[in-house]
């Protein structure tokens, strides 16, 4: 059944004629965040898809990671079989027009959709702290190691770079003590450890150019529907760290290069995070506060934030508080936390007098949920007992042969594939080592090397007495417009720029900016290189 632009999206109803109750999701609303619950096989995912075409249908980009492989579904027209036919029928609900959606596909290992990737430097030491799971004194020398990476101009884009940089102040500890402080080598090592895990999980593939750009996921396509931009998350569930700091890091990109709007009619984009509790689970009490801060900003830059999870209990009171739209699907009260979970749902939605919210949610049916959301005052609607509304799309997963089709044809085909390893901190750090190296042969030369016998060719007395290689030119630096010097000027970094399909130096380059130029990398409220100065 659609709805009209006035009332919103039509996301679940109940009943037919005058008894009929309608819930809609308001588009001038939808930046008040939400939460979607319940038990595993009670319909979140169905919700999701049916959420994201009403927003899509809007003309509201959506982001979502595909953990168990089967929202890819939306890019294709749905068909309605003789289960679905007979549900819809007892449900009283009008079958949905069948509609494919505009659907770009995204993947961090680069084989079910476009890679994504981030360098080191923009991900920063608090997200990337997380990710090692490192302690509060090992967290405090990674800052260390990036602080002086920064001031030295030292470009961090993959995790080479990072190695190498740990053992240049590993090494170099006594150097850095008066200004920076103690760099304890144990930190040094556990940080280097976690490095190796990370690499084993594969999330190296994660690190380097070219970045991803942020604007590439709010698009429309020409008739106006929002780009539906899916992570394939399969794969990389088995990595819950990487995955969790993978969606933090996107929200603090939307945060920090997104310009203050307030509220809109509609949202800039919707982001939907499955699989919440990875969000929280053993985080520190500093990345805490700073996602609570981001949850709480982050509307007014336009940006509607969805939590889906099993249970409620799953997210913090203070991220819990900031959820105005909650869909409550079943949950089953088998155990102590489950009984808690079920009164603490049932508390914090709106009360019905005709409706007891916590025997119903034990009670609800797959599809079924109680549905609360913001009204036209913004407050919390009375929570209703309704039957979400089936998508029009195609239900279930995409062959390989339409996954390819979907890669092929996006707008986004070539950008982001070939990988570009241009000179960093890892290719500077070997280059003082080599230096320094050159430097103590000299010294380690007899004086009178030069007038002895000429060595025979090919002897190491020959490499040693043979003069170095002259040392390529370096390249012509580009012309630069007044446009880069009033991005020095305001943050200290390259504007963002598509040079061409395959290479797209983005934000990396900011972190380049060097104390012998005077000026500062700034770092944003999740650590990752502050996005207003860059643009």
């Amino acid at each position: 059944m659609a709805s009209t632009p006035d009332e919103g999206i039509l996301i679940a109803q109940h009943g037919s004629g005058a008894s009929m109750v309608q819930c809609f999701l308001r588009p001038d609303k939808a930046n008040r965040h939400g939460l979607i619950t319940g038990a595993t096989g009670t319909g979140k995912t169905i919700t999701l898809q049916t959420l994201a075409e009403g927003f899509s249908n809007a003309g509201v980009p959506v982001f979502m990671a595909d953990i168990k492989g089967d929202l890819t579904g939306i890019s294709q027209k749905g068909v309605i079989g003789d289960k679905l036919a007979k549900v819809i029928a007892e449900r009283g609900l009008t079958p949905p027009e069948s509609t494919a959606y505009p659907t770009t596909l995204w993947d961090v290992f680069g084989e079910q959709g476009h890679p994504v990737r981030a360098t080191v430097s923009d991900l920063g030491p608090l997200l990337l702290a997380r990710m090692l799971n490192l302690n509060e004194t090992q967290t405090g020398v990674l800052q260390l190691v990036f602080k002086i990476a920064d001031d030295d101009g030292l470009l961090l884009l993959d995790l080479k770079d990072l190695r190498a940089m740990c053992q240049y102040v590993g090494d170099h500890a006594s150097d850095f003590t008066t200004e920076y402080g103690n760099v304890s080598a144990a930190s040094i090592g556990a940080i280097q450890r976690g490095l190796l895990q990370i690499e084993g999980q594969g999330g190296e593939k994660f690190f380097g150019e070219p970045m991803l750009n942020i604007a590439d996921f709010m698009q429309t396509d020409g008739d106006g529907k929002g780009l539906i931009n899916i992570l394939a998350a399969d794969k990389l569930m088995n990595s819950p760290r990487l995955y969790a700091t993978f969606l933090l890091w996107m929200l603090s990109e939307l945060f920090e290069s997104l310009p203050e709007v307030g509220d809109l009619d509609k949202p800039k984009m919707v982001f939907f995070f499955d699989e919440a509790h990875l969000l929280f689970n053993d985080a520190p009490k500093v990345l805490l506060e700073r996602i609570e801060l981001v949850v709480r900003l982050v509307r007014s830059k336009g940006v509607g934030v969805y939590f889906v999870t099993q249970n409620p209990l799953d997210i913090p009171d203070t991220v819990l508080a900031q959820l105005g739209n909650r869909v409550q699907h079943a949950l089953r009260a088998f155990t102590p936390r489950d009984q808690k979970a079920v009164k603490s749902a049932a508390d914090t939605m709106r009360s019905n007098p005709g409706l007891d919210i916590g025997t119903a949610i034990t009670e609800l049916a797959v599809g079924e949920a109680l549905v609360s959301l913001m009204d036209e005052k913004g407050r919390p609607s009375v929570t209703q007992r309704v039957f979400v509304l089936p998508p029009s799309s195609q239900i279930g997963p995409i062959t390989p042969a339409q996954r390819k089709t979907l890669i092929d044809t996006s707008i986004v085909a070539g950008v982001y594939e070939k990988l570009v390893d241009r000179a960093s901190a890892y290719e500077s750090i070997k280059g003082r080592t080599d230096s320094r190296l050159t430097e103590a042969t000299k010294r380690s030369t007899p004086a009178d090397a030069a007038t002895s016998a000429p060595a025979e060719p090919g002897s190491r007395a020959a490499a040693r007495t043979a003069p170095p290689a002259e040392a390529p030119a370096a390249p012509a630096a580009p012309e630069r417009s007044i446009l880069d010097s009033i991005g020095d000027l305001m943050g200290g970094g390259a504007r963002r720029t598509r040079a061409s399909a395959g290479e797209q130096m983005i934000k990396s380059a900011a972190s380049s900016i060097g104390r012998e130029v005077g000026r500062q990398v700034i770092r944003g409220v999740l650590g990752s290189i502050f996005g207003g100065s860059r643009r």
